[in-house]
């Protein structure tokens, strides 16, 4: 039977490093691979399909890469549509043919724990088992990291938002991925554990997936891929300005999350998540509420802005009809007027 893994997480969590990581164990990663750039020069170690897969799907919903919605998971099932499911399962069918049995196949997608039953559907009708690897990184490291990726040129005012945003965000994406996982076997792997001292996370990790590494004695191609100086980022909350009640509430989703670590399905740690995953739900249908009118006027801004320069565009579209029939009538009349002077020197007038 062919090893389905599922390399997922909050995005900047350290899914292309693991990814890397078990693409140097020998296992098979679907090719191509989407492109390392300025924000991953590393690589990111995922498969292009899946990433345009999941990217103009998920976009156009739109669902976030992390999403403060508890719900946004199930809007991205909803919207799953029988062509849909069959394109994956072809896509999986045709690219799990290539290998043979026994082997790990390693599909790292971010945001693949928005429709993981999907892919819980698909695998099985594959044949393949199904296993999935979240990485675990403190909220702080993600919001920083995210921070320094994509919101360097934003006003402080954007940043703290976004901030906020990322932390709730960071936190749906535990209580998601942990609830979806439960069916099949997982790890958990905490990035510093990863970056400090690789050989002994993996090989729990692999333990608990029921898949062979392979040798890890030195020198391995790991050595040279991780370093210490991945991890730039700092635990601390110090700097970030988000509300004290949020940022309990992350620290108690952390706490139960590592408990994970050792034991993947660690009973009190998945009633725990159950618990934070309704508070925070909770919090979020009061944070929705307040944000309410200042939602509305975005809307209406938004409609306002798009209905103006629709009218704009429509303007310019009606003069350019214009001038098109003005000269369609010039080129009617050109013809006509020619003819008349052909005429007129034919008769000598």
């Amino acid at each position: 039977m062919i090893k389905l893994l599922i390399v997922t997480g909050s995005g900047r969590s350290g899914t292309s490093s693991v990814a890397g990581t078990l693409k140097r164990f020998g296992f098979h990663i679907p090719q191509p691979e989407v492109a390392a750039d300025d924000n991953n020069p590393r690589g990111y170690y995922e498969p292009l399909w899946v990433a345009d897969f999941h990217k103009y799907w998920l976009n156009a919903l739109p669902v976030r890469t992390i999403d403060t919605r508890p719900h946004a998971g199930d809007l991205a099932m909803e919207s799953v549509t029988p062509e849909r499911e069959d394109e994956l399962r072809t896509w999986l069918d045709d690219e799990l043919a290539a290998y043979d049995d026994g082997s790990v196949v390693v599909v790292k997608e971010t945001r693949a724990y928005w429709v993981y039953p999907l892919w819980q559907r698909v695998a099985a009708s594959t044949g393949a088992e199904l296993s999935s690897l979240t990485m675990l990184r403190h909220p702080t490291q993600v919001v920083r990291s995210r921070d320094s990726a994509y919101l360097s040129d934003k006003s402080d005012a954007v940043r703290r938002l976004r901030e906020i945003a990322n932390v709730a965000a960071w936190m749906n994406s535990v209580f998601v991925t942990e609830r979806a996982t439960r069916d099949n076997p997982r790890a958990f792997v905490p990035y510093y554990d990863l970056i400090g001292d690789w050989r002994t996370a993996m090989t729990r990790a692999c333990g608990q997936l029921r898949v062979d590494p392979g040798d890890l004695t030195a020198p391995h191609d790991v050595d040279d891929f991780l370093t210490t100086s991945l991890n730039r980022s700092s635990d601390s909350w110090d700097g970030l300005d988000v509300p004290d009640d949020l940022r309990t509430q992350a620290e108690a989703t952390w706490t139960a999350a590592m408990a994970l670590v050792e034991n993947p399905f660690d009973v009190a740690a998945m009633a725990e998540l159950d618990r934070l995953s309704a508070a925070y739900a909770a919090y979020y249908e009061v944070a929705a509420a307040l944000a309410n009118d200042d939602t509305a006027m975005h809307v209406t801004r938004t409609r306002n802005d798009f209905t103006g320069r629709l009218a704009e565009k429509t303007k310019r579209v009606e003069r350019q009809k214009a001038r098109i029939a003005a000269l369609e009538a010039q080129l009617e009349e050109r013809p006509s007027a020619s003819v008349k002077g052909r005429l007129r020197s034919l008769l000598g007038r």
